[in-house]
């Protein structure tokens, strides 16, 4: 009958591999922790922020140097100012904040791959 090694098997445990536990790295045994940031589909980081003009960035979704394409859409603010000058009797001037700048906000996206860039509100 063979003799079997400490380990169960047939060849001892050679001298390259210490018997005993590896050293304590600070983590769990496996792979090493991967920090990310967890965010909800769609959301957005600024990187720089963007004013009411067309704005030179690097977009995030293309990575490519870009000037940003500029859309102003209404925003709750602007629908709040045109039912107050309905309230107050104004009604031929409830127009008036859909063409001001001022009252809208304005959204870039990136002209290379239409992706949002950011929302720049007055």
């Amino acid at each position: 009958m063979e003799s079997k090694g400490p380990n169960g098997f047939d060849a001892p445990i050679s001298s390259e591999h210490p018997a005993g536990p590896p050293p304590y790295s600070g983590y769990p045994p496996g792979p090493p922790p991967v920090h990310a940031i967890h965010m909800a589909p769609g959301a957005v980081i600024i990187q720089q922020s963007v004013g009411p003009d067309p704005t030179q960035t690097t977009c995030r979704s293309c990575n490519q140097n870009i000037v940003t394409r500029v859309e102003r859409k209404a925003s709750t603010r602007t629908h709040i100012i045109a039912a107050l000058l309905c309230i107050f009797l104004c009604w031929p001037c409830v127009c008036v904040p859909y063409c001001m700048d001022s009252c809208l906000n304005t959204d870039h996206y990136c002209t290379n791959c239409g992706a949002f860039i950011g929302t720049y509100m007055r």
